[in-house]
């Protein structure tokens, strides 16, 4: 009985291998590599197995008929394959595509540093900005401190890669902003108008940027603002120069909110204590207000209103260097008036729109004279000309639609248009009450297109090309752009960008003396990338050839555009690294860039290195906060090579300009302290938050030297130097309705 067992049990296993279908084979990728741990099943059984290290399977299976054998891993596509079970199979082979995913894409960044709650590349944020030492809560300020910007100290502006600073344009949701920062004053800088912490994204391109944004040929600031506040609540800031007040109210169904804020600065007891090289007639005062709406439009749309103006006066006077003994004083009263509305939407499953306008009015009343001795104004012969009033009414408009399909993964294409309206009125009034009025119109309208393409994970491009119309150049011109992102490790990746900019002439130079077109430059720009969560590593290189730059003379002692006829170049390399991991609580990054650059542009009489341009620049940036005491340190050391300068004349003997002095100025040092205390008063409920600061900029008082101021006649020159060597503010500032405290220390972790 036990050997007709055996053979029964024998019998049957015979028969069911045979029933038995076996499916063997290997799985790949694109590159021919195996993929160990693939899943392979009959879809709808129990069946399948995993693939080994070397890509194999083999499996048995009793299903029978025509199944569906689905083969997959992770971070790959599926694939299915129609097989005949109950037959002879021979071995499979299978190549598996890599699935395009946000996680591990890579992303384009040549050129950009970007900080957003889109992106995972963040460099720097609002609170970023408000604890940089240098930068004084102001966003240019901070991003000073990124590689490409330039120290320049004696004008306004982000003077990027040899670039102007007219040549770096600021952009807010989209929309280009006219008059971002406060109206210049003869070599003092002066400071952006907004405030950081109404933005939630940061995107600073040095070079090679989108096809979406225009009419900047060196570099674009592109400033998001936040949607909804998380809370209702107050706030109030206190300092022995300025008073601030505001309010966000959020709605009780959280979706919409409404704000406003007002703010009055006034520096007077700064300049009494520290003292000022200039002899300020009128203190610096300022009265700045804003005003923001934010409302969820159904179920994924968002529309955005935010208006802003200020006020502001200053008066200064120096010793004149043409008429010894007497002065020049110059005296500005400005309005400035903001409005932008924006509004984005999903329009079915792939399609989305970004719609934005901005308006913006800018009224500056200046009036500028020679004084004797007791500030009494007077005219000299052959100096008359110092004696004159200038008023200016600039309205500027513009309007943008940007479109967007989803395609497969993550590739997109993005088109729209733009439009910007400009109208510049101008009354130059001499000494004797004679007016020149100057008007000057203007109507840009652009066509854009970018497309997003990613063939894998590991290789990206991004392809675009944009077409303006100026009317007041009655030309067209079109500029292609792109840019190609390669990993070539797991953190780790290269980049190359190629694009072509052009811009408008400056208003100043207008009216012409002649026929213009576009300045134009084009940009070349490698870059490799190391990002984990705690450190950042930029390597970048580039080239940037300029054409078409703007050439001046002076037209009735005012320089006035006489052609394009100008060139120039730009190139060096620049290094970034920033480290969150090497000490607990400890934040610090490290910038330097190499610029050698030359151009031969407004009453420069050949290629010249601009006076504007160091060779060398570097920064380091430290942030230490300790928990236990809620406090946060911070320093910031900046150097610079001395830039060159020139004194630049007409020359009658050749009939042209000439440098008749020349020189470099000292090496730019400035080290920057500042303190954030968040002690626990006025807490109620946990719902406050307090913040005391102090800071103080060029602590050890190093000499700065920006350029130097010529007489009229070339004998005389003096240095160009800040109003203040060292400055310092202290302030407390206090939220009610919220508690950021953790915010601030997440932040700093």
């Amino acid at each position: 009985m036990r050997m007709s067992a055996f053979l029964l049990l024998l019998l049957v296993q015979t028969v069911r291998l045979h029933a038995q279908t076996i499916v063997s084979g290997t799985i790949k990728d694109s590159k021919g590599q195996p993929v160990a741990g693939a899943s392979i099943a009959i879809k709808d059984s129990y069946d399948g197995a995993t693939a080994d290290s070397s890509g194999a399977f083999r499996f048995a299976t009793t299903e029978k008929g025509e199944r569906v054998l689905v083969v997959s891993a992770l971070g790959y596509k599926s694939v299915e394959q129609k097989l005949m079970l109950g037959t002879s199979i021979p071995p499979l082979a299978f190549s598996l595509k890599e699935e395009i995913n946000e996680m591990k894409a890579v992303v384009i960044t040549a050129g950009t540093f970007e900080a957003s709650d889109k992106k995972r590349a963040t460099v720097l944020n609002s609170i970023d900005i408000v604890t940089t030492a240098s930068a004084n809560a102001d966003v240019t300020g901070a991003i000073k401190t990124l590689p490409g910007a330039q120290q320049v100290g004696e004008s306004e502006g982000l003077f990027v890669r040899g670039g102007t600073a007219a040549e770096t344009r600021t952009f807010i949701d989209g929309t280009l902003v006219n008059n971002f920062f406060y109206t210049s004053v003869p070599n003092v800088a002066q400071r952006g108008r907004f405030s950081p912490f109404i933005f939630k994204g940061t995107v600073f391109s040095a070079g090679g940027y989108s096809a979406l944004y225009g009419q900047a040929l060196s570099s674009a600031l592109i400033l998001e603002s936040i949607d909804l506040p998380k809370r209702s609540s107050g706030s109030i800031g206190l300092s022995p120069i300025s008073v601030s007040a505001g309010m966000q109210k959020l709605a009780a169904n959280q979706r919409s909110s409404w704000g406003v804020n007002y703010g009055y600065t006034n520096v007077q007891l700064a300049f009494a204590l520290l003292g000022t090289k200039p002899d300020f007639f009128h203190i610096p005062q300022f009265h700045t207000g804003d005003a923001n709406y934010r409302t969820k439009v159904g179920k994924s749309g968002m529309l955005k209103y935010y208006g802003y103006f200020s006020q502001n006066v200053t008066g200064l006077r120096n010793p004149s260097l043409d008429t010894l003994g007497y002065k020049e004083a110059f005296d500005l009263t400005n309005f400035n008036m903001y409005h932008n509305l924006s509004y984005r939407d999903n329009l079915g499953a792939r399609w989305k729109i970004n719609t934005g306008a901005s308006f913006s009015v800018n009224r500056d009343d200046i009036a500028a004279n020679l004084q004797d001795a007791a500030n009494r104004p007077a005219v000299v012969t052959n100096f008359e000309f110092k004696n004159f009033g200038l008023k200016t009414h600039g309205i500027y408009v513009n309007a943008k639609a940007v479109v967007e399909r989803r395609l497969k993964g993550l590739s997109a294409l993005r088109f729209g248009g733009e439009y910007n309206y400009s109208d510049d009125r101008l009354n130059y009034t001499l000494y004797n009450g004679n007016t020149y009025p100057n008007y000057v119109t203007e109507h840009t309208k652009a066509l854009f297109a970018e497309g997003d393409v990613y063939l894998t994970n590991s290789l990206a491009a991004k392809l675009g090309t944009r077409l303006e119309h100026s009317s007041l150049l009655d030309k067209v011109n079109v500029a292609p752009r792109v840019s190609l992102a390669y990993k070539v490790g797991k953190e780790s990746q290269a980049s190359l960008a190629y694009g072509i900019f052009y811009q408008s002439p400056e208003r100043r130079y207008l009216p012409p003396a002649a026929d213009l077109t576009f300045a134009k430059a084009t940009h070349y720009i490698a870059q490799y990338q190391k990002l984990t969560s705690l450190t950042t590593f930029r390597a970048e290189a580039f080239y940037k050839k300029y054409d078409h730059l703007l050439k001046t003379a002076l037209v009735d002692n005012r320089e006035t555009a006489t052609g394009n006829g100008g060139a120039g170049y730009a190139k060096g390399f620049e290094i970034f690294w920033r480290d969150k991991k090497l000490i607990k609580n400890f934040d610090y990054w490290v910038s330097y860039s190499f610029l050698d650059t030359r151009r031969d542009f407004l009453n420069y009489p050949y290629q010249i290195e601009p006076s504007f341009a160091a060779r060398h620049t570097a920064n380091l940036v430290v942030k230490k906060f300790i928990t236990g005491l809620k406090t946060q340190f911070n320093a910031n050391y900046q150097f610079a090579t001395g830039r060159p300068y020139y004194n630049i004349q007409y020359d009658n003997a050749t009939n042209k300009f000439g440098i008749f002095d020349q020189g470099r100025t000292p090496d730019f040092n400035s080290l920057s302290l500042s303190v954030n205390y968040l002690p626990n008063v006025f807490k109620k409920g946990g719902s406050q938050m307090t913040v005391l600061v102090l800071s103080v900029t060029n602590v050890l008082g190093s000499r700065q030297v920006f350029g130097y101021n010529y007489a009229y006649n070339g004998l005389r020159k003096e240095a160009i130097v800040p109003p203040t060597k060292t400055f310092v503010f202290i302030g407390a500032f206090i939220s009610f309705g919220i508690d950021r405290t953790q915010d601030v220390i997440n932040s700093n972790l």
